[in-house]
């Protein structure tokens, strides 16, 4: 039984690239301390939403404590912090790093470090934290250890003395593991002060229970009843029930000074609570808050619409409450005039956008439309004003813009260097710089690009992938604005303007991407009883066309013998009919295009 003690406390993320074993690792250590056992384990216990286990990732960060009495005769109290690995969740691996004291650095022995590898070490270095070098999945026949450790020193520049090995699939090196954790993870640091500060590293919407928000206490303690005050939002609770996930939510009587577990208060609306807050309490507040909350700003936008109409309010639930969730994701409410009410959302990348469209389509059972992805560009004004704009609706008059200026991110992609030929060619594709190339060793490089935010969005790591059979990583961080020459590109459905398939693009890819577009609408618009013309436009100008053919009626199948004048009579008059048509016919689009264009760019 664990006796409350600071110093026998240890917090510690596990960080890695995907698929490298870190849920696997967290199982074993769950299995081993006893915190779960064997009849209720089960494959990447801490991955429990569907979406995680069938994409083999980790989504969301899930705290858990473990019991466990150490060779010193100690009985310790061990948080751990599972965290995501890829790029698109790094803000939630920085507050989860700032719950913690140390790192288990895991990195495949057959794959060795790969891109975010190095960028989550980098958010561990950041935050002074001491670090734990795994090699993981050392029983594989490819397995090349020596070369894995050489690379954690070269790249990473870690020491290797303290490296534990381990297989999480053969149960491994876990209780190596374990004692490695008690020992170079340091306790929590005595903080001098008496007043409560606890760390809101995430949370999630409870059906009956309402805002569970996970918690980090820093100083003092935290019980049932104590009325606590966020500092970022300025607003005032009572708590209704503290407890640790152990590793389902188990209420306790309070939790202390180096815990971590959660927090139940009469939260009803999910903006009172935001990720990164610092709780104290109210009638004794802390002086200042903890460092490190910032309201995250995304750099990818994308429209959500229901399907049917009657169901935005139910979108709008669903979003609000993915937002207390997911703190990266931005919400504001916009309309279409072809896909009606819906919201323009912004994320931290394509993954996350991909995340939060499946998780509202299963978790909250939506259908939904969402509009390509786009980016923030800033346009100087001739008058001098300075604006922002993230969708071509807000795009102004050409005439009045100055210049426009474009994100860019500088991109690391760690290559086998046979692929090298193939990866520049997609870099040019992509309008990319290649700013240096670094050898790791005689097979492997690390390639450093600059790209246009825009031109990765889409299918850059499908590309990736596959012109190096999967074997490229590649992880990216913004790196400023550039001038571009940026337009706007419409498209038109019987010489109406749908802005749903409207975009901003580069001039230079304006032609290529129009003529897709179009010939992709050719294929999907059912035919009509008038010809119906789809043409991509920049500022008026028609740059691609394509013609959906009428479909045809037999007008004259009635007529049998007799003059040919009486079908000529009618084939003008059907004629007419269509000329009359075309003038105030209109096209409707079924939903199910606009999905499947979305697709396929």
């Amino acid at each position: 039984m664990f006796k409350y003690d600071p110093k026998l406390i240890r917090n510690f993320s596990i960080i890695a690239h995907i698929d490298h074993g870190k849920s696997t690792i967290a199982d074993r250590l769950l299995e081993f301390t006893n915190t779960v056992s064997k009849r209720e384990m089960k494959e990447q216990y801490l991955d429990n939403m569907e979406l995680e286990r069938e994409k083999g990732i980790t989504i969301k960060a899930r705290p858990v404590t473990m019991i466990y009495k150490a060779d010193d005769g100690n009985v310790y109290q061990i948080n751990i912090i599972d965290t995501p690995g890829h790029v698109d969740f790094s803000y939630e691996v920085s507050r989860s790093l700032s719950a913690c004291e140390g790192a288990l650095l895991v990195v495949d022995a057959s794959q060795g470090v790969q891109a975010q590898t190095l960028a989550n070490v980098l958010l561990a270095v950041e935050r002074d934290l001491e670090i734990v070098p795994v090699i993981n999945k050392i029983d594989l026949p490819s397995a090349n250890i020596e070369d894995v450790k050489k690379q954690i020193e070269d790249i990473i520049g870690l020491p290797t003395d303290n490296l534990v090995l381990t297989s999480a699939k053969k149960d491994i090196g876990t209780k190596e593991l374990l004692e490695r954790i008690i020992t170079d993870v340091p306790p929590p640091k005595k903080i001098d002060t008496d007043k409560l500060k606890a760390l809101v590293f995430d949370s999630h919407y409870d059906t009956y229970r309402g805002v569970m928000a996970y918690v980090r206490i820093i100083s003092s303690e935290i019980k049932k009843g104590s009325q606590i005050f966020m500092m970022a939002t300025n607003k005032t609770f009572e708590v209704l029930e503290v407890g640790k996930f152990s590793p389902n939510a188990t209420p306790v009587d309070s939790l202390k000074a180096g815990e971590v577990g959660y927090l139940v208060a009469n939260i009803k609306n999910t903006t009172d609570i935001k990720i990164g807050d610092t709780v104290t309490l109210a009638k004794d507040k802390a002086l200042k808050p903890l460092s490190g909350f910032k309201n995250i700003t995304p750099v990818v936008y994308a429209g959500f619409y229901p399907i049917d109409t009657t169901d935005f309010e139910n979108l709008k639930d669903a979003l609000t409450k993915l937002q207390l969730n997911d703190s990266a994701l931005h919400v504001e409410q916009e309309s279409s005039h072809a896909l009606g009410f819906g919201f323009r959302c912004g994320f931290l990348g394509l993954l996350h956008l991909e995340i939060i469209f499946e998780r509202l389509s299963r978790e909250y059972d939506l259908d939904i439309i969402t509009t390509a992805p786009s980016v923030v560009y800033k346009l100087t004004l001739n008058s001098g004003k300075y604006i922002e704009i993230d969708s071509p609706t807000h795009y102004p008059d050409p005439t009045i813009i100055k210049h426009i200026e474009e994100p860019y991110i500088e991109c690391h992609i760690m290559t086998p260097s046979d692929f090298l030929g193939a990866i520049m060619s997609l870099g040019m594709e992509k309008r990319g710089n290649l700013i240096k190339t670094e050898t790791i060793n005689d097979k492997r490089l690390i390639l450093t690009f600059r790209f246009p935010m825009n031109e990765i969005l889409t299918d850059f790591n499908d590309k990736l992938k596959s012109i190096t059979k999967g074997y490229a990583s590649f992880d990216y961080e913004l790196s400023g604005y550039e001038k571009a020459d940026i337009i706007r590109l419409e498209i038109k459905v019987n010489e109406e303007t749908v802005d749903a398939f409207s975009c901003l693009v580069h001039r230079s890819k304006a032609e290529m991407k129009g003529r897709a577009v179009c010939k992709r609408l050719k294929d999907l618009i059912p035919k009509q009883l008038f010809k119906v013309p789809i043409q991509a436009t920049i500022g008026g100008k028609i740059i691609a066309r394509e013609t959906i053919s009428a479909m045809g009626k037999n007008v004259t199948a009635k007529c049998y013998g007799g003059d040919i004048t009486r079908k000529r009579k009618l084939w003008e008059k059907q004629k007419k009919g269509k000329k009359k048509m075309k003038e105030i016919g209109k096209v409707k689009i079924p939903s199910s295009v606009f999905t499947e264009v979305l697709k396929s760019e």
